[in-house]
């Protein structure tokens, strides 16, 4: 590969993003897997939790073949989303609302400045009490695949979790394999308010946010009676995301998720940030 690759930073919610302009075609984006894991590396390359190829869709405005930080491709990603309305939007594609084409089917979302509404896919897989066994006790879980598989645990006490280490054990449990799951903690902080940490599939760590995280943890809480929509998740990161939705579990519906987003920076990535 060539050096002087363009790209674009991204970031939403604590989550950044690489944002590579692929409309002309010029990149094979089922060739760029060790591009992907070498160019996300922090501290020796650019740094992120994942990279997204804008293509050509005959569906949509475009179409985003996205990439987590390991290699391995994504069906949706929340925060993703989100800043990929804002790219769309920094390219001059001015449809409002804006929809992409992702493997979990075709998304929209509105834009007004910084902030984002993306309208989520129909959340789908929803289970209450999945009793896991994890290292010196018994953990109950609910599930909801919200364009992506996560199970949500909610916890007296955020701060003591054990993101990394319970996280990374649920994240492979025999109970939600062969794909995974996204692992979620989650504590209720107020009748409409939730604080979330995720363990994050394909980043294989704790993240700052997780959109699709937080519409699951949203849902499932409201299911559980513990708030009622709108719910504001603040994540790891600090900031709130604010979900929208009406119905509970499987039947939830119309979910829509807002939040800032930010353009960080334009380069040129050289040969030595991925590899060559």
């Amino acid at each position: 590969m060539e050096p002087g690759i363009r790209f674009t930073k991204l970031s939403g919610s604590g989550n950044d993003f690489i944002f590579i302009d692929n409309r002309d075609g010029r990149h094979d984006a089922d060739a760029m897997i060790d591009f992907v894991r070498n160019v996300c590396r922090r501290g020796v390359a650019v740094g992120a939790d994942g990279v997204m190829f804008i293509e050509p869709s005959e569906r949509a405005d475009f179409k985003w073949r996205f990439f987590n930080a390991d290699g391995s491709e994504a069906e949706m990603c929340g925060n993703g989303g989100r800043c990929a309305v804002r790219f769309a939007r920094h390219l001059g594609i001015e449809s409002d609302p804006v929809s992409f084409e992702t493997i979990a089917g075709v998304i929209d979302g509105s834009i007004e400045g910084s902030v984002v509404k993306l309208r989520m896919t129909e959340a789908f897989g929803f289970e209450a009490g999945v009793e896991v066994d994890l290292v010196g006790r018994r953990a109950t879980l609910d599930r909801l695949n919200t364009g992506v598989p996560h199970a949500v645990e909610f916890v007296d006490d955020i701060e003591g979790a054990d993101v990394a280490g319970e996280g990374c054990l649920i994240r492979y449990h025999e109970a939600f394999a062969p794909a995974g799951t996204n692992a979620n903690f989650c504590q209720v902080s107020g009748p409409h308010s939730l604080i979330l940490r995720t363990y994050e599939r394909g980043v294989e760590d704790e993240t700052l946010a997780c959109g699709t995280g937080a519409v699951a943890a949203a849902i499932l809480a409201a299911t559980r009676g513990l708030v009622e929509p709108p719910v504001e998740v603040r994540v790891r990161s600090g900031e709130i995301l604010t979900i929208f939705f009406t119905g509970r579990g499987g039947d939830a519906a119309d979910i829509y998720m807002q939040g800032e987003t930010r353009l960080v920076y334009e380069g040129e990535m050289t040969g030595e940030a991925f590899g060559e």
